[in-house]
């Protein structure tokens, strides 16, 4: 007993159950066989051992035995010799040839490989890959956009530029293309920022694990989808689903379509005579994305779309870096060497101690949240931006977001006494 596995003790105990069964008349010994998996006839072999032999009787007597077709040591030393000192520059096929034509050593051809392998005479070949499926479009419009960069020589000289694209699953249709220095955090919330300004909120956006969309604790393991990017937040605040590919061969519909991009874009530009980033990118918003689509998308399965309004999004606030900080005891936010100086608020004697939000906008601007209430606003450089009010005192709180990049620009007298403090 002691010489059997646990695992070939538990497979004794379950025969002798069906037996048990089968000798109490609660099942037949044609179902005692289908239960075991074994024929009639042997079955009857088992109800004889164990009438003989009882529990010990239902164990497989060959454990512990040689296999009487393993094949003889002065064999294996043979066939390894002859490879080592004859044969050495044959592949297996040939040599397992040779082996039954020059020396009469009948053996199968896998027992021959597997022991050039184990001997490290041969080495193993790479497995095949595994079979591959080609996934099927979403249905509709807006359920899944693949964003993706394509870094190509787009003006056929010596700069590099990234192609940043937005493509809906369904269709294949563009909805965003420009090209960017490089592809970063800022270019990214650009491009979602746009698409959901002109279509709305979509389902689902699937992307490569680059470092501006997830966080990969280890290199090859899966991304972590707790601690978040600031793309990872942005889109988790509009309830967007984000999935990402961890193959080339899983992004194989964006990546067919970067081919096309590659080798249309720059014949294009050359023809029209761009050769500036900024040109390029009006010309692609202008008319060539339209060509594009007219002549690269496909129907979607299904009529109708997943786009899905966004009315009272703050895209503006979702859509920029956000940074907490501490405000200090004059006042002041220290952000990358710059000093933001937060005026008085009619609603907090003093802001120092208090944990803040640093808005960075895509265009430069600067705000300073607390809670629901904007605290501050400044340019590029880190100066404030002031509003004129009737009347003395400070301006009043607002809500952040409340008010448009163009009355960041150029702010009206009566816009800021309109809406009021609503702290």
């Amino acid at each position: 007993m002691k010489f059997y596995t646990a695992a070939a003790m538990e497979r004794a105990m379950k025969i002798q159950e069906v037996i048990l069964r089968a000798i109490g008349k609660r099942i037949t010994w044609w179902q005692a066989a289908e239960i075991i998996g074994i024929s009639d006839r042997q079955m009857r072999r088992w109800k004889r051992r164990y009438e003989r032999c009882g529990y010990d009787g239902l164990y497989d007597r060959r454990r512990g035995q040689p296999s009487p077709r393993r094949v003889p040591l002065a064999t294996v030393e043979q066939v390894l010799g002859l490879y080592r000192e004859k044969y050495f520059d044959c592949n297996v096929r040939h040599f397992h040839e040779k082996l039954g034509e020059e020396h009469g050593l009948r053996l199968s051809y896998t027992w021959v490989k597997l022991a050039l392998q184990g001997a490290g005479l041969v080495a193993k070949r790479r497995g095949r890959g595994k079979h591959r499926k080609r996934r099927p479009r979403r249905p509709l419009p807006g359920m899944l956009l693949h964003l993706d960069g394509s870094r190509h020589r787009w003006f056929q000289d010596d700069r590099w530029y990234d192609l940043l694209v937005l493509m809906d699953d369904a269709s294949s249709e563009i909805y965003y293309a420009q090209l960017v220095e490089e592809e970063s955090t800022r270019t990214v919330l650009q491009a979602l920022r746009e698409v959901v300004e002109q279509r709305g909120l979509f389902c689902a956006l699937y992307s490569d694990r680059a470092s501006h969309f997830f966080l990969t604790p280890k290199a090859g393991e899966p991304v972590d989808h707790e601690r978040l990017t600031q793309v990872g937040r942005a889109l988790r605040e509009l309830g967007i689903q984000m999935i990402p590919a961890y193959s080339p061969q899983a992004r194989g519909r964006s990546e067919r379509n970067f081919g096309t991009w590659q080798g249309r874009l720059p014949q294009e530009l050359r023809l029209r005579g761009i050769t500036t980033v900024e040109e390029a990118n009006r010309f692609l918003r202008q008319s060539y994305i339209a060509e594009f689509n007219r002549k690269f998308a496909v129907a979607a399965a299904e009529s109708g779309t997943a786009f899905l309004p966004a009315p009272g999004r703050d895209l503006e606030r979702i859509f920029c870096l956000q940074h907490e900080r501490v405000v200090n005891r004059d006042n002041t936010v220290r952000w990358e060497n710059r000093v933001l100086q937060i005026e008085k608020t009619p609603w907090r004697a003093t802001l120092a101690g208090c944990r803040v939000t640093v808005y960075e906008h895509l265009d430069g601007m600067l705000r300073i949240g607390y809670g629901p209430h904007e605290v501050g606003r400044y340019t590029a450089a880190g100066m404030p931006v002031r509003y004129h009010h009737r009347g003395s005192g400070p301006p009043p709180a607002r809500r952040v977001g409340a008010l448009t990049p163009v009355a960041l620009r150029a702010p009206s007298v009566s816009a800021p006494t309109q809406r009021g403090a609503r702290s």
